[in-house]
C-alpha cells in the first residue's frame, strides 16, 4: 500500500474513534413571539359595530352650508337625473344583531328583489356579522343594477352590526344612493327591565 492510501485510511479510523462517542447538534429555529402587541392589534381592521367608530357630522355646520340637506315640503317632487324623488325604488335594509334582511321594492313598495344573509351562505352566528351584511348588499345591489335600477332611496330598519356595513355595500357595488332614512321604531315606555338575579 501507498503511503497516501495507509495516510487517509488512518485518519478515518481516527475520525470514527474520535467522534463515537459525540452526539450529533441538532438545532431549531427560534420561536419569534409577537414584538408588539400594540404593533399587531394596529395591524388588524378596524371593528365595524353599527355606529361605532363612525365619524360624527356637525349638523349645524352642514345647515349653515347646505339647504337641501334635509327634506322639505319640495322633496317629493323634485328631480334627481330627471326621475321625481318619489317614483325612485326603495332599499329597504332590516337589521337584527342575528341577521341583514335587503329588499329593493318599487316606488309603491312592491318587492322586486330580497336577500338575506342566510341567504348568501353565512350561517349560525356569521350572519349577524358586519361582512355578512356587506357582501348580501353588494349582491343584491349587483342584481338591481342588472335589471336597470341605478338610484334608490334607502331605509334602515333595527340596531345590529350590519347597519352601516349594508350601505357600504350598496355604495361599493355601484348604486347611487340619494338618501338614507332611518325607521327604527323606537318605545316610550318600554317594558320594565328584570330584577337583579340573586346568587
Amino acid at each position: 500500500m501507498s503511503l497516501i492510501k495507509q495516510l487517509n485510511l488512518f485518519s478515518g479510523v481516527m475520525s470514527r474513534a474520535i467522534f463515537a462517542n459525540v452526539r450529533p447538534i441538532h438545532q431549531t429555529g427560534v420561536l419569534c413571539k409577537v414584538e408588539d402587541r400594540k404593533a399587531m392589534l394596529a395591524s388588524l381592521p378596524s371593528k365595524d359595530e353599527g355606529t361605532i367608530g363612525e365619524r360624527s357630522i356637525d349638523i349645524d355646520s352642514m345647515i349653515e352650508k347646505k339647504t337641501n340637506v334635509f327634506p322639505d315640503a319640495n322633496t317629493p317632487t323634485s328631480l334627481i337625473n330627471g326621475v321625481p324623488f318619489n317614483e325612485i325604488p326603495i332599499c329597504n335594509i332590516r337589521v337584527s344583531p342575528n341577521n341583514t334582511i335587503i329588499s329593493i321594492t318599487d316606488a309603491k313598495g312592491t318587492p322586486q328583489f330580497i336577500r338575506s344573509c342566510g341567504i348568501e351562505g353565512f350561517k349560525n352566528t356569521r350572519k349577524g356579522t358586519n361582512i355578512a351584511a356587506q357582501a348580501t348588499a353588494i349582491s343584491i345591489s349587483t342584481k338591481a343594477i342588472e335589471r336597470g335600477v341605478k338610484t334608490v332611496r334607502v331605509t334602515v330598519r333595527g340596531l345590529g352590526p350590519g347597519r352601516m356595513s349594508a350601505i357600504k355595500g350598496l355604495e361599493m357595488a355601484g348604486l347611487n344612493i340619494v338618501s338614507i332614512t332611518d325607521t327604527t321604531p323606537v318605545s316610550w315606555n318600554p317594558p320594565r327591565p328584570r330584577k337583579q338575579r340573586k346568587l
